[in-house]
């Protein structure tokens, strides 16, 4: 199967980098739950896609998962269009509060297993074959 590339700034790279040096507490605690392909799939920190970088990839799933903290509550209409640029790759977005990955870790797990097993990745042999 032929992996698809996404483009990506590579003036990103080494602030990328930096970001996964210094995950917040949310990113860290999902982070152990994504890690390892414990879902049964690859997940990546901080990854640069087009200009930007979202919190987790998965290239397999074409899915990118987003932790909003403070912050996002001032930036709602940037963060708009940034989701809508990702998205033109075909790139599909989940989000969540850091308040639930906090206090809801099991169910933020739960509704990223459940966005898995209602959007099974088909690859283009499958496609093809």
């Amino acid at each position: 199967m032929k992996r698809e590339i996404i483009p990506y700034s590579p003036k990103l790279k080494e602030y990328a980098r930096n970001l996964r040096n210094n995950s917040t507490l949310s990113e860290a605690i999902l982070w152990r739950y994504l890690k390892g392909k414990q879902l049964g799939y690859d997940f990546h920190r901080q990854k640069p896609i087009d200009n930007y970088i979202v919190d987790f990839y998965c290239n397999e799933l074409k899915l990118a998962i987003e932790i909003d903290g403070i912050t996002h509550n001032f930036k709602m209409e940037k963060d708009k269009k940034r989701q809508l640029k990702i998205e033109s790759f075909g790139i599909n977005f989940l989000r969540f509060t850091e308040q639930e990955i906090r206090n809801n870790i099991d169910g933020v797990i739960s509704v990223i297993e459940n966005w898995i097993i209602t959007h099974p990745f088909v690859s283009s042999q499958e496609v093809n074959a």
